[in-house]
């Protein structure tokens, strides 16, 4: 649970991209295990475990095998919100951790383009801080980058 002494802007960490597509491709890409399990993860860090319920109160599990090829330890969670081709809200924490997080993904199209508003907000600042510490935004970035050349690929064969 959130420290109510520690304010939402010192937990939180946003993230802005914006795709040459239209946001149907983007909310598959997000929905879908067998798109999933193509882009999210930073490079080097494949999804090799990829489970998900997509339906609010629905869950996922998902685990990303780095280079030594050793499975980490699973994280997930569950869809708190689902709003077709415009947003998914969910929690997300490793397994085993009493730390979450609430990340929304929002999906704004304009003329055929659509920004995509990666937002997330920590349970406490010291989660903020170790994520951000290791990597979070970096990690982000790297799939996000991923989920382009998905998403392209998914336009080019409509």
């Amino acid at each position: 649970m959130p420290d109510t002494n520690e304010t939402v802007a010192a937990r939180e960490v946003t993230i802005t991209r914006e795709y040459d597509v239209p946001a149907r491709y983007l909310f598959l890409a997000w929905s879908r295990p067998e798109h999933v399990a193509k882009w999210f993860g930073p490079v080097g860090w494949p999804i090799t475990l990829c489970e998900i319920d997509f339906r609010v109160g629905g869950r996922f599990r998902f685990a990303m095998t780095g280079p030594s090829g050793v499975q980490n330890t699973p994280f997930g969670g569950t869809y708190l919100e689902i709003v077709p081709d415009r947003k998914i809200v969910f929690d997300n924490g490793f397994e085993g951790s009493d730390e979450r997080m609430v990340m929304t993904i929002t999906f704004d199209e304009k003329d055929g383009r659509t920004m995509l508003t990666h937002h997330t907000v920590f349970s406490t600042i010291a989660m903020h801080d170790s994520h951000v510490g290791q990597g979070f935004v970096a990690g982000t970035n790297s799939a996000l980058d991923q989920l382009e050349d998905v998403v392209r690929g998914m336009a080019g064969a409509a």
